[in-house]
């Protein structure tokens, strides 16, 4: 402001003052911008998606699981294509691997994703919080119920096996679970019972609606921890299905029989189950000697320990089939003991493979038997693989089970 009003008034002050001002603006809006996250009550908390529930049977007398075996998910474009031809190599990246998913479920529609391990790739991953929003970002697209268990490389980055597992079962239309909580006695006291590993839980799928089993478990799925390396002085090699574990599997498994006696059908076969974990059981090598369907072409990589895996789920009784991940260039189905063991074949590009062998996907579809009036229970299981051939090939169709008691 000028007292004298007979000088004429500098605006210099006045434009400096403006300046002045419009800086401090600017560096605040920066601020905000650029690290507004870290403050508390920016914005909105995210509420997770969740997937309806109870899973069950569709109005087709169906239930389609997409089985996604090794992943191997780093850093998205950055991350370049294992054991491709020359000509692939250039413009190969995880991104296939997101492309070939939503292919994929395109054409299956399936009613649920079990993504059986190594599901990213520890070694090549900068943030593995980062990359399991990248690699599950498909399956979230498609809100189809998901579930996940680890393998032996998704802990060798930033985040621990158990925060891991917290992590998935975060994400949007994952039915994921860390561990469940059982209880055991001592001393005649009721008391909380761990269970080794992270990942291990069950999930019921019920009947289709309008039957007389819409409200009860007709298909179980297992879920299991194999863990990744021994931590057992003296026993070097892969992890193993715990005894703790296989006590809680027997648990559930006798629990579903329960309900099952107390169902609306209590005569009906007892309702069977599948199985997942990444880490084949020492077994699975037997099945060289055996008529199995698919590719059998790499060493079965499994631990040197034998926990007795095979003898609790052939004691169970209700487990038809498992399906293992790991050994990405494997991708048959042998018999054991009545119960089918079931690769799913390499899904990730930045996984290894074999150049010229296309990565795959497993599919298993259970089929309801069908009543005079409505759906009644399982009456088939069976399975197949597609290819990421182009036209993604369907191959190796095998019927798993079939209920002795259906007409």
């Amino acid at each position: 402001m000028c007292r004298n009003k007979l000088r004429k008034c500098d605006p210099r002050p006045i434009l400096h003052l403006l300046i002045y001002l419009l800086f401090i603006y600017a560096t605040l809006l920066v601020i905000h911008t650029i690290f507004g996250r870290l403050f508390i009550g920016n914005h909105a908390v995210k509420i997770k998606r969740s997937a309806t529930l109870p899973l069950r049977f569709n109005s087709q007398g169906t239930f389609k699981i997409l089985q996604v075996a090794d992943m191997h998910f780093a850093n998205g474009v950055m991350s370049r294509c294992r054991d491709v031809l020359p000509f692939e190599f250039h413009y190969c990246t995880d991104l296939n691997t997101s492309d070939f998913f939503r292919r994929i479920v395109r054409e299956e529609r399936p009613d649920f994703i079990a993504f059986t391990g190594d599901n990213i790739f520890g070694p090549s991953t900068s943030d593995a919080a980062e990359s399991l929003i990248k690699a599950f970002h498909p399956a979230i697209e498609s809100k189809i119920p998901w579930a996940a268990i680890l393998g032996n490389h998704d802990q060798e980055s930033t985040m621990t096996r158990e925060e891991l597992m917290t992590y998935l079962s975060a994400m949007d239309y994952s039915v994921s679970q860390v561990n469940p909580v059982t209880y055991g006695y001592s001393d005649g006291e009721k008391k909380v019972r761990e269970i080794d590993g992270f990942g291990n839980y069950n999930i019921e799928v019920s009947g289709a609606i309008g039957s007389e089993l819409a409200n009860m478990s007709i298909l179980n799925l297992y879920f299991l921890d194999s863990g990744d390396r021994s931590t057992v002085p003296g026993i070097r090699g892969y992890g193993w299905i715990r005894e703790t574990q296989q006590i809680w599997l027997r648990q559930i498994s006798e629990m579903i029989k329960d309900k099952q006696r107390a169902g609306p059908a209590p005569d009906t076969h007892r309702p069977p189950s599948l199985a997942f974990f990444h880490i084949p059981i020492p077994e699975v090598r037997q099945l060289w000697f055996t008529k199995f369907v698919g590719q059998f072409q790499e060493g079965v990589a499994c631990p040197t320990y034998n926990s007795g895996v095979l003898n609790t789920l052939i004691n169970m009784g209700d487990v038809k089939a498992v399906f293992l991940g790991h050994d990405h260039t494997n991708d048959f189905c042998g018999e054991l003991n009545g119960i089918w063991f079931c690769y799913g074949g390499g899904f990730g590009y930045h996984g290894y493979g074999k150049a010229g062998w296309h990565r795959r996907v497993r599919v298993i579809l259970a089929e309801l038997e069908r009543g005079e009036r409505n759906w009644k229970g399982v009456h088939r299981i069976k399975t197949w693989k597609r290819l990421d051939d182009g036209s993604l090939s369907k191959i190796d169709e095998l019927v798993l089970w079939t209920n002795p008691l259906s007409t």
